[in-house]
């Protein structure tokens, strides 16, 4: 098996409108080089309403930076009032679709069963699905962190096939390190992905598990990712709050040079 190329994917949650979008990815493109390009892969996941904006700058300037978005629904059409579909999001040339953040968990009511139903129409409409998984604080001081991640690794792939697995990106966040400025030690981290690895390989085999992109997100900033993506099952970072600014995201992409 090849090695797995680093996925570096921004999650902007609800921040900036889509001119300030425009402004940023011009930024970020002039921040990076092809080498930067070769090392990591790069997904961007502005709110829906910058997504056009994003992909005619992309596609315009041909910058190799893929178009990601933070939730779909799973029907491709119906009466859901705010929500917006799999193929929609296809049809603007997404690659990567977040499900199960755990913001969404928290404050939406998200399920696994929910998580589940979304990677399935997200395949279906031919992009990737990046599965958030992670304990939260009360969990973690109850020693659950390894039943609440067995849980919702089990959960979300259920019914999937093997090498759909292992062509997805599952990413492991711990609730009690994100945006709280606390970071998880890199043995945390590895801990984590280890384990949803492990979770793989159990339910799906080897190979499943040996392809599989496992991303970190949890306060990741230039000072720690280095450290974080030294560990052996951390396959790239799903940044937060530190991919709003073209400074400190390109330096999380180019890591290895940190």
């Amino acid at each position: 098996m090849a090695e797995r190329k680093p996925l570096i994917s921004g999650n902007w949650k609800m921040h900036m409108n889509h001119l300030e979008a425009i402004q940023f990815i011009q930024k970020l493109s002039y921040a990076l080089d092809q080498a930067d390009y070769k090392s990591a892969d790069v997904s961007i996941h502005p709110p829906f309403t910058n997504l056009r904006s994003a992909q005619t700058v992309l596609d315009a300037d041909n910058i190799p930076v893929a178009l990601g978005a933070q939730h779909c629904h799973w029907e491709e059409r119906g009466a859901f009032t705010g929500e917006v579909s799999p193929t929609m999001l296809a049809k603007l040339a997404v690659s990567y679709v977040i499900a199960g953040h755990s913001e969404r968990r928290q404050l939406f009511g998200e399920t696994d069963d929910n998580v589940n139903l979304r990677l399935k129409a997200i395949l279906a409409a031919g992009m990737t699905p990046i599965m958030c998984c992670g304990e939260t604080l009360d969990e973690r001081e109850a020693d659950q962190t390894e039943a609440r991640i067995t849980d919702q690794v089990d959960g979300g792939l259920a019914g999937l096939k093997r090498d759909q697995v292992g062509a997805m990106v599952i990413a492991y966040e711990p609730v009690w390190a994100i945006g709280t400025g606390r970071t998880a030690t890199p043995a945390d981290a590895q801990a984590g992905c280890g384990l949803i690895r492990e979770r793989v390989a159990a339910n799906f085999g080897a190979n499943a598990a040996a392809g599989v992109r496992i991303q970190y997100g949890g306060s990741v900033k230039p000072v720690n990712v280095a450290e974080l993506m030294a560990q052996p099952d951390i396959d790239g970072a799903l940044v937060g709050g530190a991919s709003l600014e073209v400074d400190s995201f390109s330096r999380i992409i180019r890591f290895r040079l940190q």
